[in-house]
Protein backbone atom coordinates (compact mmCIF):
# COMPACT_ATOMS: atom_id res chain seq x y z
CA UNK A 1 0.00 0.00 0.00
CA UNK A 2 1.29 3.71 -0.54
CA UNK A 3 1.48 5.38 2.48
CA UNK A 4 0.27 8.85 2.16
CA UNK A 5 -2.43 7.95 -0.14
CA UNK A 6 -4.59 5.16 1.87
CA UNK A 7 -6.80 2.86 0.64
CA UNK A 8 -9.59 5.09 -0.91
CA UNK A 9 -7.19 6.90 -3.32
CA UNK A 10 -5.70 2.99 -4.08
CA UNK A 11 -9.59 2.43 -5.28
CA UNK A 12 -10.32 5.77 -6.74
CA UNK A 13 -7.52 4.93 -9.23
CA UNK A 14 -7.32 1.71 -9.88
CA UNK A 15 -11.04 1.11 -10.08
CA UNK A 16 -10.00 -2.12 -7.55
CA UNK A 17 -8.42 -4.11 -10.06
CA UNK A 18 -4.47 -5.06 -9.39
CA UNK A 19 -1.65 -3.93 -11.41
CA UNK A 20 0.57 -6.53 -10.94
CA UNK A 21 1.83 -7.51 -14.54
CA UNK A 22 0.86 -4.76 -16.50
CA UNK A 23 3.74 -2.14 -18.08
CA UNK A 24 3.96 1.22 -19.09
CA UNK A 25 5.43 3.49 -21.51
CA UNK A 26 7.28 6.55 -19.57
CA UNK A 27 9.72 8.81 -21.40
CA UNK A 28 11.88 10.76 -18.95
CA UNK A 29 13.93 14.16 -19.31
CA UNK A 30 15.22 12.73 -16.00
CA UNK A 31 18.71 11.55 -16.07
CA UNK A 32 18.63 7.42 -15.95
CA UNK A 33 21.58 7.39 -13.04
CA UNK A 34 19.18 9.72 -10.76
CA UNK A 35 16.29 8.35 -11.31
CA UNK A 36 16.61 4.58 -12.65
CA UNK A 37 16.85 2.87 -9.27
CA UNK A 38 13.51 4.63 -7.81
CA UNK A 39 11.97 3.23 -11.04
CA UNK A 40 13.02 -0.04 -10.34
CA UNK A 41 11.81 -0.07 -6.88
CA UNK A 42 8.75 0.97 -8.13
CA UNK A 43 8.76 -2.44 -10.05
CA UNK A 44 9.73 -4.57 -7.44
CA UNK A 45 6.91 -3.28 -5.05
CA UNK A 46 4.41 -3.30 -7.58
CA UNK A 47 5.04 -6.11 -10.50
CA UNK A 48 4.36 -3.55 -12.82
CA UNK A 49 7.04 -3.47 -16.05
CA UNK A 50 8.28 0.17 -16.59
CA UNK A 51 9.56 0.42 -20.02
CA UNK A 52 11.82 3.78 -20.32
CA UNK A 53 12.72 6.10 -22.92
CA UNK A 54 15.24 8.37 -21.61
CA UNK A 55 16.15 11.34 -23.48
CA UNK A 56 16.91 15.15 -23.31
CA UNK A 57 14.17 17.16 -22.28
CA UNK A 58 13.45 19.40 -25.52
CA UNK A 59 14.11 16.53 -27.50
CA UNK A 60 11.48 14.29 -25.68
CA UNK A 61 8.72 17.41 -25.60
CA UNK A 62 9.89 17.33 -29.48
CA UNK A 63 9.36 13.70 -29.74
CA UNK A 64 5.70 13.85 -28.08
CA UNK A 65 4.53 16.84 -30.62
CA UNK A 66 4.96 14.70 -33.40
CA UNK A 67 3.56 11.38 -32.06
CA UNK A 68 0.31 13.19 -30.70
CA UNK A 69 -2.45 10.78 -29.91
CA UNK A 70 -0.19 8.20 -31.27
CA UNK A 71 2.66 7.90 -29.10
CA UNK A 72 3.13 4.94 -26.87
CA UNK A 73 4.45 6.60 -23.99
CA UNK A 74 1.69 6.62 -21.35
CA UNK A 75 3.60 8.95 -18.91
CA UNK A 76 6.05 11.78 -18.92
CA UNK A 77 8.15 12.81 -16.77
CA UNK A 78 9.91 16.19 -17.40
CA UNK A 79 9.92 19.66 -16.02
CA UNK A 80 7.55 22.41 -15.42
CA UNK A 81 8.35 24.38 -18.70
CA UNK A 82 8.36 21.16 -21.00
CA UNK A 83 5.06 19.25 -18.87
CA UNK A 84 3.05 22.70 -19.49
CA UNK A 85 3.56 22.90 -23.12
CA UNK A 86 2.72 19.65 -23.66
CA UNK A 87 -0.35 20.09 -21.66
CA UNK A 88 -1.58 23.26 -23.13
CA UNK A 89 -1.04 21.25 -26.48
CA UNK A 90 -3.74 18.76 -25.51
CA UNK A 91 -1.91 15.68 -24.66
CA UNK A 92 -2.16 15.41 -20.86
CA UNK A 93 -5.12 14.19 -19.38
CA UNK A 94 -6.00 15.80 -15.77
CA UNK A 95 -4.80 13.60 -12.74
CA UNK A 96 -7.30 12.94 -9.91
CA UNK A 97 -7.93 15.38 -7.49
CA UNK A 98 -7.14 12.66 -4.83
CA UNK A 99 -3.09 12.87 -6.29
CA UNK A 100 -2.96 16.83 -6.34
CA UNK A 101 -4.42 17.42 -3.39
CA UNK A 102 -1.47 15.49 -1.48
CA UNK A 103 0.82 18.53 -3.31
CA UNK A 104 2.09 21.45 -1.54
CA UNK A 105 -0.56 24.50 -2.85
CA UNK A 106 2.42 26.30 -4.00
CA UNK A 107 3.60 23.70 -6.12
CA UNK A 108 -0.19 22.44 -7.58
CA UNK A 109 -0.03 23.34 -11.15
CA UNK A 110 -3.28 25.31 -11.26
CA UNK A 111 -4.82 23.22 -15.08
CA UNK A 112 -4.27 19.75 -13.06
CA UNK A 113 -2.85 17.87 -15.89
CA UNK A 114 0.98 17.51 -14.01
CA UNK A 115 1.93 16.64 -10.92
CA UNK A 116 5.65 17.87 -9.35
CA UNK A 117 7.49 15.39 -8.08
CA UNK A 118 10.83 17.25 -6.67
CA UNK A 119 11.70 20.61 -6.00
CA UNK A 120 14.71 22.37 -7.16
CA UNK A 121 16.04 26.26 -7.33
CA UNK A 122 18.66 28.09 -8.94
CA UNK A 123 21.55 29.42 -7.17
CA UNK A 124 25.12 30.86 -8.08
CA UNK A 125 28.13 28.62 -7.34
CA UNK A 126 31.60 29.83 -7.01
CA UNK A 127 35.15 29.25 -5.77
CA UNK A 128 35.66 30.34 -2.03
CA UNK A 129 39.42 30.44 -2.77
CA UNK A 130 39.22 32.86 -5.52
CA UNK A 131 35.75 35.09 -4.48
CA UNK A 132 34.83 36.47 -1.20
CA UNK A 133 31.04 36.28 -0.56
CA UNK A 134 31.06 40.30 -0.14
CA UNK A 135 32.20 40.45 -3.46
CA UNK A 136 29.19 38.31 -4.73
CA UNK A 137 26.76 39.85 -6.71
CA UNK A 138 23.48 40.85 -5.33
CA UNK A 139 21.32 39.94 -8.68
CA UNK A 140 22.08 37.39 -11.30
CA UNK A 141 22.11 40.81 -13.97
CA UNK A 142 25.18 42.31 -12.69
CA UNK A 143 26.98 39.08 -13.87
CA UNK A 144 27.29 41.48 -17.21
CA UNK A 145 29.93 43.83 -15.08
CA UNK A 146 33.06 43.83 -16.42
CA UNK A 147 34.84 42.45 -13.55
CA UNK A 148 32.98 38.94 -14.28
CA UNK A 149 34.60 38.76 -17.68
CA UNK A 150 35.27 35.72 -18.64
CA UNK A 151 34.68 34.13 -15.14
CA UNK A 152 31.13 33.26 -15.71
CA UNK A 153 30.26 29.69 -16.77
CA UNK A 154 26.51 28.35 -17.54
CA UNK A 155 24.86 25.71 -19.63
CA UNK A 156 22.75 27.02 -22.28
CA UNK A 157 21.34 23.48 -23.51
CA UNK A 158 20.69 22.11 -19.98
CA UNK A 159 16.67 22.32 -19.08
CA UNK A 160 17.68 24.17 -15.60
CA UNK A 161 19.07 26.89 -17.40
CA UNK A 162 16.29 26.98 -20.31
CA UNK A 163 13.58 27.09 -17.58
CA UNK A 164 15.86 30.10 -15.85
CA UNK A 165 15.70 32.29 -19.27
CA UNK A 166 12.35 31.80 -19.64
CA UNK A 167 12.01 33.24 -16.07
CA UNK A 168 13.55 35.59 -17.36
CA UNK A 169 11.64 36.81 -19.74
CA UNK A 170 8.33 36.49 -17.60
CA UNK A 171 9.89 38.30 -14.85
CA UNK A 172 11.72 41.09 -17.04
CA UNK A 173 10.35 40.94 -20.58
CA UNK A 174 11.41 39.52 -23.78
CA UNK A 175 13.83 42.38 -24.79
CA UNK A 176 15.30 42.39 -21.67
CA UNK A 177 16.16 38.78 -21.00
CA UNK A 178 17.43 39.04 -25.06
CA UNK A 179 19.65 42.01 -23.89
CA UNK A 180 20.73 40.28 -20.82
CA UNK A 181 21.50 37.27 -22.82
CA UNK A 182 23.69 39.34 -25.10
CA UNK A 183 25.55 41.20 -22.71
CA UNK A 184 26.60 37.69 -20.88
CA UNK A 185 27.59 36.14 -24.08
CA UNK A 186 29.66 39.73 -24.94
CA UNK A 187 31.11 39.02 -21.49
CA UNK A 188 32.92 36.08 -22.54
CA UNK A 189 30.58 33.70 -20.40
CA UNK A 190 31.80 30.28 -21.02
CA UNK A 191 29.31 27.55 -21.83
CA UNK A 192 29.46 23.92 -20.71
CA UNK A 193 27.11 21.12 -20.93
CA UNK A 194 25.54 20.34 -17.95
CA UNK A 195 25.35 21.57 -14.22
CA UNK A 196 28.13 18.66 -13.01
CA UNK A 197 30.37 20.38 -15.90
CA UNK A 198 29.93 23.77 -14.49
CA UNK A 199 30.85 23.10 -10.64
CA UNK A 200 33.87 20.91 -11.86
CA UNK A 201 35.38 23.91 -14.36
CA UNK A 202 35.00 25.95 -10.59
CA UNK A 203 37.37 23.39 -9.02
CA UNK A 204 39.18 23.22 -11.73
CA UNK A 205 40.07 27.12 -11.78
CA UNK A 206 38.50 27.62 -15.39
CA UNK A 207 35.79 29.35 -13.85
CA UNK A 208 34.97 31.33 -10.45
CA UNK A 209 31.16 31.52 -10.83
CA UNK A 210 28.42 29.45 -12.22
CA UNK A 211 24.36 28.86 -13.09
CA UNK A 212 23.40 26.02 -11.52
CA UNK A 213 20.80 23.96 -9.87
CA UNK A 214 21.17 23.56 -6.25
CA UNK A 215 21.14 19.73 -5.84
CA UNK A 216 24.41 19.21 -7.76
CA UNK A 217 26.68 20.71 -5.16
CA UNK A 218 24.99 18.39 -2.39
CA UNK A 219 26.01 15.35 -4.89
CA UNK A 220 29.53 16.99 -5.55
CA UNK A 221 30.06 16.73 -1.66
CA UNK A 222 28.78 13.44 -0.86
CA UNK A 223 31.67 12.12 -2.80
CA UNK A 224 34.10 14.94 -1.25
CA UNK A 225 32.70 16.42 1.41
CA UNK A 226 35.36 19.49 1.20
CA UNK A 227 34.42 19.76 -2.83
CA UNK A 228 36.30 23.46 -3.33
CA UNK A 229 33.37 25.27 -4.32
CA UNK A 230 30.13 26.87 -2.42
CA UNK A 231 27.01 28.40 -3.65
CA UNK A 232 24.65 30.96 -2.68
CA UNK A 233 20.79 32.12 -3.44
CA UNK A 234 20.52 36.26 -4.06
CA UNK A 235 18.94 39.00 -3.16
CA UNK A 236 15.09 38.50 -2.09
CA UNK A 237 12.75 37.68 -5.82
CA UNK A 238 15.90 37.73 -8.26
CA UNK A 239 15.47 35.77 -10.86
CA UNK A 240 18.56 33.86 -9.77
CA UNK A 241 16.72 32.12 -7.41
CA UNK A 242 14.17 30.96 -8.80
CA UNK A 243 12.09 27.68 -8.24
CA UNK A 244 11.93 24.84 -10.57
CA UNK A 245 10.14 21.65 -10.75
CA UNK A 246 10.64 18.10 -12.14
CA UNK A 247 7.32 16.33 -12.78
CA UNK A 248 5.44 14.03 -13.97
CA UNK A 249 2.03 14.02 -16.47
CA UNK A 250 -0.49 11.43 -17.98
CA UNK A 251 -0.95 11.12 -21.48
CA UNK A 252 -4.41 11.43 -23.09
CA UNK A 253 -3.21 8.36 -25.17
CA UNK A 254 -1.94 6.69 -22.44
CA UNK A 255 -3.48 2.84 -22.70
CA UNK A 256 -2.15 1.64 -19.30
CA UNK A 257 -3.79 4.07 -17.34
CA UNK A 258 -3.93 2.41 -14.14
CA UNK A 259 -0.79 1.44 -14.10
CA UNK A 260 0.75 4.87 -14.91
CA UNK A 261 -1.46 6.36 -12.05
CA UNK A 262 0.01 4.17 -9.94
CA UNK A 263 3.53 5.06 -11.28
CA UNK A 264 2.50 8.78 -10.53
CA UNK A 265 1.16 7.92 -6.59
CA UNK A 266 4.12 6.07 -6.18
CA UNK A 267 6.50 9.15 -6.88
CA UNK A 268 4.25 11.27 -4.30
CA UNK A 269 4.21 8.81 -1.47
CA UNK A 270 6.82 8.36 1.18
CA UNK A 271 9.20 6.00 -0.50
CA UNK A 272 8.85 7.95 -3.60
CA UNK A 273 9.72 11.70 -1.55
CA UNK A 274 12.51 9.52 0.81
CA UNK A 275 14.30 9.16 -2.30
CA UNK A 276 14.40 12.51 -4.32
CA UNK A 277 15.47 14.18 -1.04
CA UNK A 278 18.49 11.54 0.31
CA UNK A 279 19.50 10.71 -3.16
CA UNK A 280 19.24 13.35 -4.91
CA UNK A 281 19.24 16.35 -2.67
CA UNK A 282 16.07 17.75 -3.83
CA UNK A 283 12.68 19.42 -2.01
CA UNK A 284 9.68 17.53 -1.58
CA UNK A 285 6.61 18.59 -3.41
CA UNK A 286 4.24 17.23 -0.86
CA UNK A 287 2.21 18.57 1.96
CA UNK A 288 3.49 17.79 5.40
CA UNK A 289 7.15 16.15 3.90
CA UNK A 290 9.85 18.03 5.24
CA UNK A 291 13.35 18.17 3.59
CA UNK A 292 16.55 16.96 5.60
CA UNK A 293 18.08 18.22 7.77
CA UNK A 294 21.18 19.12 5.17
CA UNK A 295 18.67 20.60 2.93
CA UNK A 296 16.33 22.50 5.75
CA UNK A 297 18.22 25.58 5.98
CA UNK A 298 18.81 26.14 1.91
CA UNK A 299 14.64 25.26 2.32
CA UNK A 300 13.95 28.20 5.01
CA UNK A 301 15.97 30.59 2.46
CA UNK A 302 14.40 29.35 -0.59
CA UNK A 303 10.86 30.05 0.69
CA UNK A 304 12.18 33.63 1.74
CA UNK A 305 14.04 34.84 -1.60
CA UNK A 306 12.14 33.40 -4.32
CA UNK A 307 10.84 35.17 -7.01
CA UNK A 308 7.08 34.57 -7.14
CA UNK A 309 6.72 33.11 -10.44
CA UNK A 310 3.69 30.37 -10.93
CA UNK A 311 5.20 26.92 -12.41
CA UNK A 312 2.42 27.02 -15.07
CA UNK A 313 3.69 30.38 -16.17
CA UNK A 314 7.15 28.70 -17.37
CA UNK A 315 5.91 26.74 -20.15
CA UNK A 316 6.96 28.63 -23.23
CA UNK A 317 10.22 26.20 -23.96
CA UNK A 318 9.92 27.02 -27.92
CA UNK A 319 10.05 31.08 -27.59
CA UNK A 320 12.99 30.19 -24.84
CA UNK A 321 14.65 28.39 -27.56
CA UNK A 322 14.38 30.56 -30.35
CA UNK A 323 15.63 33.64 -27.50
CA UNK A 324 18.70 31.93 -27.05
CA UNK A 325 19.39 31.06 -31.01
CA UNK A 326 18.41 34.77 -31.78
CA UNK A 327 20.84 35.71 -28.56
CA UNK A 328 23.51 33.49 -30.57
CA UNK A 329 23.93 31.20 -27.20
CA UNK A 330 22.70 28.07 -29.06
Amino acid sequence: MLKHIGIALTVLIMGGLSVAGQELVLYSARAQSLVDPLVRAFEEETGIRVLVRYGANAQLVAQLLEEGTRSRADLFWGYENSLSLVGRRGLLDELPTALLDLLEPAYRPHDGLWAPTSIRVRTLAYSPQRVSQEELPDSVLDLVHPRWRGRVGWAPTNAGFQTFVTGLRVLLGEEAALAWLQAMSTNQTRGYPNNTSLLQAIAAGEIDVALVNHYYMYRLRTADPDYPADQVLLAPGDPGNLVLAAGVGLLRSARNRDAALEFVGYMLSSEGQAYFAVETHEFPAVRGVRPTAELAPLAEDVTRLAPAVDLGALDDLVGTLELLRRAGVL
